[in-house]
């Protein structure tokens, strides 16, 4: 990952933008679409493993690290057993897990007593880390800027078991925006800050440029994965009053003539979410950049967490 920061932006001099009063009206179903997509939404952050169950970000030091919920551990768990074992971080980033004979722990579901642990940074794409659970609670290893930390969680997370719900802008279909999508060729290069003061640059493949009020807007988006869908991490008038103030994430379906030419994008900013760190101290969240920082109140999507930290 890079660390270099930005760009100048500049408008491709030609290019047509539709405005939010142009665009179709969505079908008579689009309540009942958002209304399910909030629902699905709501399942995968309360689900037993969903960001709610975060109740440790547990930074590893090279050499021996004794874990448990016993204070004499060097790092301690909110939960689990006084002495669950030790992990070891070796000069080359490698890792190891030595476990308590009596913590009765399991890695990947399999009762060992020693393990390698995989990262989230270098998990094959289609795995997981190295998972180990113990009781409703587990850890895995994840990777930022160099640096490896437990991330841990429990299915009886106050967190969780006190979620507050959700609340949101009334829908509004006015909000469902036909942007024009303007490649970049080759892709430009973003620098994105985070909540735990890492810089990292992301390859940033085109731009979505739309109108609103009388004004041109434009957003920069990356893809998680190769292939993925487009990711805005966005901020605007309504950030740290009616909305939390890092950012907000958006997804948006990828342009149907391929991302190397000028097409439509879709931006449901009715599907503008929170991100985990509205709800948990224990996330690495991404800050909206400047270049995605807009001028204008976007009134849709999820509003600040009441319960928020």
């Amino acid at each position: 990952m890079l660390r270099t920061a930005a760009f100048v932006l500049a408008m491709l001099s030609g290019v047509a933008t539709v405005s939010a009063a142009d665009v179709p009206s969505p079908s008579a179903t689009y309540t009942q679409q958002i209304e399910q997509w909030r629902a699905a939404r709501v399942a995968r952050l309360t689900a037993p493993t969903g960001w709610l169950s975060l109740i440790g970000l547990e930074w590893l030091n090279e050499g021996a690290n004794r874990v448990g919920s016993a204070a004499d551990n060097v790092i301690v768990l909110k939960a689990g057993p006084a002495h669950l074992g030790t992990v070891t971080l070796a000069p080359d980033g490698g890792l190891h897990l030595a476990l308590d004979p009596a913590s009765g722990a399991t890695v990947d579901g399999k009762a060992v007593t020693e393990a390698a642990l995989v990262d989230d940074m270098h998990a094959a794409a289609d795995a997981d880390p190295t998972t180990v659970r113990f009781g409703k609670a587990s850890f895995y290893v994840i990777e930022r800027d160099g640096r490896k930390a437990l991330r841990v969680k429990d299915e009886d997370a106050e967190s969780r078991r006190h979620f507050l719900g959700i609340d949101y802008f009334p829908i509004d279909d006015a909000w469902r925006i036909e942007a024009d999508w303007v490649p970049f060729t080759p892709p430009h290069d973003l620098a994105m800050g985070s909540v735990i003061g890492t810089i990292d640059t992301v390859k940033v493949p085109g731009k979505a440029v739309f109108r609103r009020d009388g004004h041109t807007f434009e957003l920069l988006p990356y893809q998680e994965e190769p292939g993925g869908e487009l990711f805005f991490v966005l901020a605007d008038r309504t950030s740290g009053k009616e909305t939390y103030g890092a950012a907000r994430f958006l997804y948006a379906a990828l342009p149907a003539g391929g991302l190397d030419h000028p097409g439509k994008v879709v931006l449901d900013f009715n599907k503008a979410y929170n991100p985990p760190c509205a709800f948990t101290s224990f996330a690495t969240c991404p800050l909206a950049p400047p270049e995605n920082r807009l001028d204008v109140a976007i009134t849709a999507g999820e509003k600040k967490y009441r319960g928020g930290h």
